[in-house]
């Protein structure tokens, strides 16, 4: 049975009839066209479909519809802001953090969660806390140099 689920995307109001158990994963992207959000796994291991809600990150391919009521979700399209790329996104960018790029919105935005609470976070700390998103192109070494980075950014900082 279809349930009206409220919520905002990437700043902007949604209203969806929808399968409450439906997984957040597949409503972006086959129904909002939000395909920065990627299927990896389908069990909340790999960190390829990591998005925000309520800036928390949360794995969308075991996050049903009904938990989305009244929240606010972020992708990857909604971090950067007036035209200007978020620190992370900047720092990726210039680290060259990505590869294949595959598993980088959800890198991006696992590490947003993290720098929020954790904003003087080591290089280790960093890594242990991205080792649960997985990369088959290697490039973990750039991607803790890049949340490093953007971590100097965000705090306003020089890199």
């Amino acid at each position: 049975m279809l349930k009206s689920i409220r919520f905002r995307l990437n700043g902007q109001p949604k209203e969806l009839a929808v399968d409450p158990e439906r997984m957040l994963l597949w409503v972006l992207r086959t129904d909002l066209g939000m395909t920065g959000t990627k299927y990896g796994c389908g069990e909340s291991l790999c960190g390829a479909c990591t998005v925000l809600v309520n800036n928390k990150a949360v794995r969308s391919c075991q996050y049903p519809m009904q938990d989305v009521q009244g929240k606010e979700v972020v992708t990857i399209e909604g971090l950067a802001r007036n035209g200007k790329l978020h620190p992370l996104q900047q720092a990726f960018v210039e680290h060259n953090a990505l590869q294949c790029g595959f598993c980088t919105a959800g890198m991006i935005l696992g590490a947003y969660d993290f720098l929020v609470t954790n904003p003087d976070a080591s290089r280790n700390e960093i890594a242990e806390y991205m080792d649960d998103h997985l990369c088959r192109c290697g490039s973990h070494t750039r991607v803790i140099e890049a949340i490093q980075a953007a971590s100097r950014l965000m705090k306003g900082a020089r890199p």
